[in-house]
């Protein structure tokens, strides 16, 4: 079902009323606060009178849709979005031809290894990871995506003869405690908070080590719009709210599809009072972040600026990452025509990246693979 929270009607007085939204089809019933004009006459079967402020009016589904048509084309179109960027595992089947018609596309990194190793010679190999579902597991409880102590083994020795940052939706405190490797750069919170290594890295430049923070200025208003989810989706079974500091996310993984909508229009209800944030989608997740020219991509610049290759031909920038957020730095590196992107996914999907891999185990063999031929 749904349903719509916001409306607009220039020139007219408003009043602030109840409205009952129907659903014949689920047989659902639900009261919201909205504002309609003191004008508008909104009747019951038995032409009752439009009801004074605070108390109920009752209207079908049909005519709040044809009320709010361009915010319920909204809701509808985040419910749809995620559905798509949350493929279900059944729908992948290995040996589709769909699969094997995108993996012309974007063949395996570890396949195409020698051609990889061969296009950086004479070049700089700078690695960007993505956390979850790249270096960990992706796991119904978010605050359990725990790396192995393989992969962290192997990321250790990749920053021994690569600079290594660490570039998150999550914020940059939690996505280290998870690593607890202090001589990676850390990119959080969709790379507005980035910080560098506090030991151990021969690339690290002078003394400084908290890099860059985007959005410090919001810091107070992701606080309230954490609030406010936390409180808004309370009754709603399975899903976690998590504070990431200069963003705010809402986990539906483990959230019934068929409330899907209801959660799209709760996290709607809360982003209608902060015009200065956005919601951005990733796997199983909702974002909303400030409106600012900043993301993954930017954050990819950004600390190839600050390692000194800004704008060097001898530069090879790896990026692997799993997430729809992770588009942005694929994006960066096929505009720069330097390096390459690698998305992890296991079903085909519209991707900048040049080469894929499977699931987090095929990362750390590709991780190992370019450790051992730098040996």
């Amino acid at each position: 079902m749904i349903m719509n929270l916001s409306y607009c009607f220039v020139g007219l007085t408003m009043t602030q009323q109840n409205v009952v939204v129907s659903d014949p089809k689920s047989g659902i019933n639900l009261t919201i606060p909205v504002k309609v004009p003191v004008s508008m006459s909104v009747t019951t079967a038995t032409q009752k009178p439009t009801p004074g402020p605070g108390s109920c009016i009752t209207v079908s589904r049909k005519t709040l849709l044809e009320i709010n048509g361009h915010n319920s084309a909204r809701i509808n179109s985040w419910v749809e979005s995620m559905r798509a960027s949350s493929p279900t595992h059944h729908k992948s089947t290995p040996l589709s031809d769909d699969l094997n018609s995108w993996m012309v596309q974007h063949p395996s990194a570890l396949d195409m290894f020698e051609q990889i190793i061969s296009a950086s010679k004479g070049k700089q190999i700078v690695m960007f990871l993505d956390y979850d579902g790249t270096l960990s597991p992706i796991v119904e409880d978010p605050d359990q995506a725990f790396m192995s102590d393989a992969m962290r083994a192997t990321v250790r020795k990749l920053a021994r003869y690569f600079p290594t940052a660490i570039v998150s939706g999550r914020c940059r405190d939690k996505v280290y405690s998870f690593v607890r490797l202090a001589e990676l750069y850390y990119a959080g919170s969709h790379g507005m908070d980035i910080k560098g290594p506090s030991k151990g890295s021969k690339y690290k430049k002078g003394a400084q080590t908290v890099l860059f923070q985007a959005a410090s200025e919001f810091l107070p208003m992701i606080d309230e719009v954490y609030k406010a989810l936390v409180d808004i989706t309370k009754s709603t079974e399975g899903v976690r709210v998590e504070n990431n500091k200069f963003c705010a996310s809402v986990h539906f993984r483990c959230v019934d599809e068929k409330k899907w909508g209801e959660l799209a229009q709760e996290v709607r209800s809360v982003l209608n009072e902060y015009p200065k944030l956005r919601l951005t989608q990733g796997r199983k997740v909702l974002e909303i972040r400030p409106i600012i020219k900043w993301d993954k991509g930017k954050a990819l610049e950004f600390l190839l600026e600050s390692l000194g290759y800004a704008n060097c031909t001898d530069v090879f920038p790896v990026y692997i990452g799993d997430d729809r957020t992770d588009e942005d730095a694929f994006k960066v590196l096929s505009e720069r025509d330097q390096g390459f992107g690698i998305l992890v996914s296991k079903t085909p999907k519209d991707t900048h990246a040049s080469y894929s891999l499977q699931e987090p185990s095929e990362v750390m063999m590709f991780l190992r693979r370019l450790v051992e031929w730098k040996k």
